[in-house]
């Protein structure tokens, strides 16, 4: 099992495929609670070089909320993450897959919700 949704995004630079991958998670109700640009924590702290490369921490707060209630510690597992990364013609979209994340847990009532959010994340990439 795959443990990432993916696309990628020809011909277009990081800060384009950002704009429209925010865009995508907002039509699907999630909003971005963390953002780490990879890239430059990486020339900072080791001052290394490497190709555009940023981490999106994605909510939808309604599913997480459910999630929470059937399972209180799943917010150590929040939020979804979803990273975009510069590769040869384009960007690379990947969001994590709740259901392959969340199988560590044993709860069905969690795992119908993260199927859930499987379903809604891969609406928000395939829409990019």
């Amino acid at each position: 099992m795959s443990y990432t949704i993916d696309r990628t995004i020809a011909n277009t630079d990081i800060d384009a495929a950002d704009a429209k991958t925010r865009k995508a998670l907002e039509e699907h109700g999630f909003g971005i609670l963390t953002e780490i640009d990879v890239k430059a924590t990486m020339a900072k702290k080791l001052g290394v070089d490497m190709p555009a490369y940023r981490i999106l921490g994605a909510c939808n707060p309604t599913m997480a909320y459910k999630a929470i209630s059937v399972e209180p510690r799943v917010g150590a597992m929040l939020p979804c993450n979803v990273i975009l990364r510069e590769v040869e013609g384009g960007v690379e979209v990947s969001a994590v897959d709740p259901v392959a994340s969340m199988q560590a847990v044993d709860n069905a009532e969690l795992l119908a919700v993260a199927s859930q959010v499987r379903d809604l994340l891969a609406k928000a990439i395939a829409a990019i």
